[in-house]
């Protein structure tokens, strides 16, 4: 079986320390992303350090779901990535990468589909999407929009 990936980038007039701050704050995802609503740091954890653990909420219409996350990567201007799955099933990674450029810094989301076919059935049906990549791939080019306004407005 063939993974699905998915990758947007953005060039955002900002440094890529300070980027990486803010897409890593999972409790702020809410701000930039159309379908989280927030993250929550689990087990003790209060930033986004390898191997630390939040839940995701989600939201799309009047569907909410959440998910449990786990930190992968965590390179300060560089990379953040984590792991996404709904209970035992693995669901996705979520990453970024940072580039410096003359401006500020060249910014790439990657979703990669992880999702066995009984959760891309039932997820289908929970969050409504029956093409997730598709769904995702405006999802993260609004999101990647709206974490440059905020990042170039600071």
């Amino acid at each position: 079986m063939t993974k699905t990936v998915v990758t947007v980038e953005r060039d955002v007039a900002a440094p890529p320390e300070q980027v990486w701050s803010l897409v890593s704050d999972v409790t702020r995802m809410g701000e930039w992303s159309p379908e989280a609503l927030a993250g929550e740091w689990l087990g003790g954890a209060s930033g986004p350090g390898v191997g630390a653990r939040f839940k995701g909420n989600n939201e799309r219409g009047k569907r909410r779901w959440s998910t449990k996350g786990e930190v992968v990567e965590a390179e300060p201007g560089k990379a953040f990535a984590f792991d996404v799955a709904a209970g035992p099933m693995k669901v996705a990674r979520w990453g970024y990468r940072f580039e410096p450029t003359a401006t500020g810094c060249r910014v790439e989301e990657r979703w990669e589909d992880h999702r066995g076919w009984l959760i891309t059935k039932l997820g289908g049906i929970i969050t409504g999407v029956p093409d997730r990549a598709a769904h995702n791939r405006e999802s993260m080019t609004a999101t990647l929009a709206a974490l440059a306004a905020a990042a170039e407005a600071a």
